[in-house]
Parts: structure tokens; C-alpha cells; sequence
């Protein structure tokens, strides 16, 4: 579990922020630090032909492990990212066996993740 944590972390901490006045895809430089990050980990991970190209899209193959042929099987996906926030300073919280109470987020701010608002997290309750 830790590994998957630590994996996400490192993901949100990148600042992929994106500039909905660019001509540009991705629309900012900074989101070039994501696009190689995962193109490091797919090869670390096995994935094969790992390529991207001039627009960030990542593309990658994974090997069969079957002795015989089998059909070529496509995973597809992107990484999405907002005008609306920067990822500058983030500094992620891990909240182990969540007690299903408020959540403060930025006290000097008065930001709080609470289940009076957002009832789903009552769902978490006893969870990391």
C-alpha cells in the first residue's frame, strides 16, 4: 500500500497546471515534467516501445506473456490537468483509519474536507 501512495504522491506534487491561453498542446512547459515522468516509469516497468511524441502523448506496448497469439489489447489514457489550480507548494496529507470527522485542510485559511458537505467520505471512515 505504502508504494501506491508514495507512487501518487509523487504524481500530484508535480505542478501540471495549465494555461487555457495557449496555442501549445500540452499548454504549458511544466506539464512536459509529468508526460516524462511516466514515460520513465512505463519502461522501469517493463512496457515496451515506449515513445511520445511532440504533443505528450505517451504510447506503449506491454508483452505478452502467452506462448501463443493472442490479439494485441489497447490501454488508453491522458492525463488531465486545470487552469484553475497549480500544484506549486502542495503538501499532501495521508490520513490513516479516517474517523469520518472534518478534515482540515488549511487552518490559516479556514479550508476544511468535511462529510457535513461531502457526505461520500463518510464512506472512508476506518480507512487510509
Amino acid at each position: 500500500m505504502q508504494h501506491i501512495i508514495d507512487r501518487f504522491i509523487s504524481y500530484i506534487t508535480v505542478d501540471t497546471q495549465s494555461d487555457p491561453n495557449s496555442n501549445t498542446t500540452p499548454s504549458t512547459e511544466k506539464q512536459w515534467t509529468l508526460a516524462h515522468k511516466l514515460v520513465s516509469e512505463l519502461k522501469q516497468i517493463g512496457m515496451q516501445d515506449v515513445v511520445i511524441d511532440d504533443k505528450a502523448y505517451i504510447m506503449a506496448t506491454l508483452p505478452s506473456n502467452l506462448e501463443k497469439e493472442v490479439p494485441t489489447i489497447g490501454f488508453i489514457s491522458h492525463f488531465d490537468t486545470s487552469p484553475d489550480f497549480t500544484a506549486t507548494e502542495v503538501k499532501p496529507q495521508i490520513i490513516k483509519n479516517y474517523d469520518g470527522g472534518d478534515i482540515v485542510l488549511n487552518k490559516a485559511e479556514n479550508i476544511v474536507l468535511s462529510p457535513s458537505y461531502f457526505e461520500d467520505l463518510l464512506q472512508y471512515k476506518g480507512n487510509t
